[in-house]
């Protein structure tokens, strides 16, 4: 049989309890949601302000689909850049406080086009060992070559750029790692790549929307550290999160932005997002900067599964945000408590390797402004009941 490989390495991977299996949901994004014909109270969304099934959004989206349709019709470079589009990109370009800003149709798409454009042939990459997935691809593609260093390993990661003698240098990085949900020490970063003259590209596709008074994201978190360095960070941030639509953007000065649209592939050669998209965006920013009490409520409930949680098998790790992963181990018993948790109504997802690594499968809690305390109270009573009989 001409798939039969395929199948015999997906009979492996149930066997070590690394299959995924994809669920379909039957209801708009929140706190809760159906699947199955089931309500599930729902720690497995990246909607971090509880935006995506915001009235606001929707009217905006409406609006726009009523004028310019549901297609873009073609990429940006031909005749699908439309005014929501280009409004959206001053509106992000101001609210991070940088000259300029470009959208990609995704994350994924964005980290592509930036690495390869700015690396590339005869470019060096260093690479956080924990980076998104994302990044990973991006450096392996772009031609350039890759060096990784271990997790936060600033000293290493100084001594590999010393070492360096490519002709550009590009400094990759999550901003909030997406599995373990800490931080990267931007300011020191920015510092390094000042000293061994090298671009910083910050993937804050989990800090957008929420760190920052403002929501700004990592940069103004670390605002008033951030001094040396500064001018060489190109900054990245998707708008499928905290946002709670689609998309990703990049930005910085007007000369990365106009060199990206010459150089970027994945930007030049696909389809423009719908322009629907992007006026519901629009919206997502006025809320991100105006309520505040969203940010709030998030701190109020990583504080709360802090406390509460009273586990003494699993680790919580060290998160400020709304990531937080419960280590649990094993992959089997990582997944039979993801069903534990499924059959109390609760919807936590099991992430496994090689999402992370060997040995470390965990609980991955997201956990969303849409959350009040009682959520996470139920939460975290289920754990902690959990936990016991696990012992």
């Amino acid at each position: 049989m001409p798939f039969s490989h395929l199948a015999a390495e997906l009979d492996e991977l149930e066997a070590d309890g690394l299959r995924r299996r994809r669920r379909v949901v039957e209801s708009a994004q929140g706190s809760r949601v159906v699947e199955g014909g089931r309500e599930y109270l729902s720690f497995c969304s990246n909607d971090y302000l509880g935006l995506a099934n915001h009235p606001a959004l929707i009217e905006a989206l409406r609006q726009a689909a009523s004028q310019y349709g549901v297609g873009a019709g073609a990429s940006h470079l031909v005749s699908g850049h439309g005014a929501p589009h280009h409004q959206l990109e001053q509106e992000l370009a101001a609210f991070t406080g940088q000259p300029a800003a470009l959208l990609f149709s995704t994350g994924y798409m964005a980290n592509l086009g930036i690495v390869a454009a700015l690396a590339g042939r005869g470019g060096e990459i260093f690479a956080d060992k924990l980076n998104h997935a994302s990044l990973n691809e991006a450096a392996l593609l772009s031609r350039a070559k890759l060096t990784r260093y271990p997790h936060l390993d600033l000293d290493m990661l100084e001594r590999r750029l010393a070492a360096s003698t490519a002709r550009r240098k590009l400094v990759a990085t999550d901003a909030v790692f997406s599995m373990d949900g800490d931080l990267a020490p931007v300011p020191e970063l920015a510092a390094l790549c000042e000293r061994h003259d090298a671009l910083l590209l910050l993937d804050d596709a989990h800090g957008f929307g929420v760190l920052g008074e403002a929501g700004r994201g990592v940069l103004e978190h670390f605002a008033s550290r951030l001094t040396s360095g500064a001018s060489r960070i190109v900054y990245m941030a998707t708008l499928g999160k905290a946002a709670g639509v689609f998309g990703a953007f990049v930005a910085g000065p007007a000369v990365l932005t106009d060199y990206l649209v010459q150089r970027a592939r994945s930007y030049i050669y696909t389809t423009a997002t719908p322009p629907p998209l992007a006026a519901a965006l629009s919206a997502s920013l006025k809320l991100i900067a105006a309520e505040s009490w969203r940010r709030e409520r998030l701190r109020d409930s990583i504080a709360a599964l802090k406390t509460g949680l009273k586990s003494s098998r699993w680790r919580l790790m060290e998160s400020a945000t709304p990531i937080q992963p419960l280590v649990i181990g094993a992959n089997r018993e990582t997944l039979a408590v993801s069903d534990a948790l499924r059959e109390r109504g609760i919807w936590v997802p099991a992430i496994r390797p090689p999402t992370v690594p060997k040995g470390e499968a965990r609980l991955r809690i997201s956990l969303s402004a849409a959350h009040s305390r009682e959520d996470v109270a139920r939460l975290v009573e289920a754990l902690n009941e959990l936990e016991k009989i696990a012992a």
